[in-house]
């Protein structure tokens, strides 16, 4: 077990990188904010679904969900049609221009986290990314309404990807913040 100490420094560092947060969500375009590419990544990552998945994936409640989505539909980036099994639901899925802002996201945010860290070695950057996948399973086992999933070896990613995302746990392919 870590010393006092350790957790004491891990605790400045966390509220030290509020500063790398709002530098990724300074780099998204005006036109789409944080909870908008939260919500048009996991679309890309998952395909289509529910808005209650979508929900439940994002950790926020459905009013919260509910603007992001009217906001990116807005801009015709996704679509809402019936969902087959139940009339009364709605199916979110990307159009190609959501799969298009989409990619210029995940450009943005991969073009800062390059620039940033150029002095970091390939083994560095995924060192850094298996803890903080590390880390976020070990918070994720806290949530209530979540069974929990057997630790990853600190050497290796889990292989299931379906909660919370954030730029920084996937940096080339996860360029949204979550709310």
């Amino acid at each position: 077990m870590a010393e006092k100490a350790q957790y004491e420094e891990l605790i400045r560092q966390f509220s030290a990188f509020g500063a790398v947060k709002r530098e990724l969500r300074r780099n998204l375009p005006a036109h789409c904010p944080s909870g908008s590419a939260a919500v048009l990544t996991l679309l890309g990552r998952h395909g289509d679904m529910r808005m209650s998945k979508l929900a439940e994936l994002l950790a926020v409640d459905m009013s919260v969900t509910s603007r992001h989505v009217a906001h990116i539909a807005e801009r015709g980036w996704i679509e809402r049609s019936p969902d087959p099994a139940d009339k009364r639901s709605r199916i979110l899925r990307l159009t190609p221009d959501g799969r298009a802002q989409l990619d210029e996201l995940s450009e943005r945010t991969t073009q800062l986290l390059a620039h940033r860290l150029s002095d970091w070695t390939d083994d560095e950057v995924g060192q850094l990314t298996r803890l903080m996948t590390r880390l976020r399973a070990s918070f994720d086992d806290c949530r209530p309404d979540r069974a929990r999933p057997a630790a990853a070896p600190a050497d290796e990613a889990p292989a299931d990807e379906t909660t919370r995302t954030s730029p920084v746990e996937e940096t080339t392919r996860t360029p949204a913040i979550t709310t």
